[in-house]
């Protein structure tokens, strides 16, 4: 139902504001409704793939995912990643279970993995300054 607001308020079906606010909920809510857990992996051997990493989880229970996250420039594992697991006692089970144990060789450390930062970091770019002295140029002769 596409309605302008004007028309709802000359109709009086809804507050406006609030029917605004109710689409805008819908729309763009976060997801709060997720059953997987997911957990942050560190110090994983450069042999560690994403298989193996999910057959070392595959005892605790159900796998939903299972990602080594890899280096761009060499294709190299950068020794993390993140497993997701189907609900939150198989996610505690696997802390229990792994961290501070071996995997593939190297001992790892398994927590809850912390939500993503918005922004996605500093990429580079931008002035970083140099030049020539600057400053206001107008009075300098």
């Amino acid at each position: 139902m596409k309605c302008s607001r004007k028309a709802l308020i000359r109709l009086g079906q809804a507050s406006s504001s609030a029917l605004i606010k109710n689409r805008f909920k819908t729309r763009f809510s976060s997801k709060k409704n997720i059953v997987a857990k997911k957990l942050y992996f560190g110090g994983l051997s450069y042999d560690t793939t994403d298989d193996s990493l999910k057959a070392a989880c595959d005892q605790f229970g159900t796998v939903t995912s299972a990602k080594v996250i890899m280096d761009r420039e060499t294709g190299r594992s950068r020794g993390f990643g993140f497993v997701e697991m189907s609900s939150d006692e198989e996610a505690q089970a696997v802390v229990a279970g792994l961290d501070g144990k071996d995997v593939d060789g190297r001992t790892v450390r398994v927590s809850e993995a912390r939500p993503q930062e918005e922004g996605g970091g500093n990429r580079g770019g931008g002035n970083r300054g140099g030049g020539f002295g600057g400053g206001d140029r107008r009075n300098s002769w």
